[in-house]
């Protein structure tokens, strides 16, 4: 359980790549899919950050 937990922010990240590039190569992109891309992707990040940091404590 606690290896998902550590993998938990890059799997969200990656589910946001995946987002982003669907539509990239269907040339479907508009500003929503951008905008949802980028936040999913922050969030994957950020999580990936606290989730490792309350991992090691």
């Amino acid at each position: 359980m606690s290896e998902l937990m550590k993998n938990l922010g890059v799997i969200v990240l990656l589910i946001g790549v995946v987002i982003l590039a669907v539509p990239a190569m269907t040339g479907g992109l508009t500003n929503a899919v951008l905008m949802t891309g980028l936040i999913v992707i922050v969030v994957g990040y950020l999580g990936h950050i606290f989730l490792n940091k309350k991992a090691e404590s």
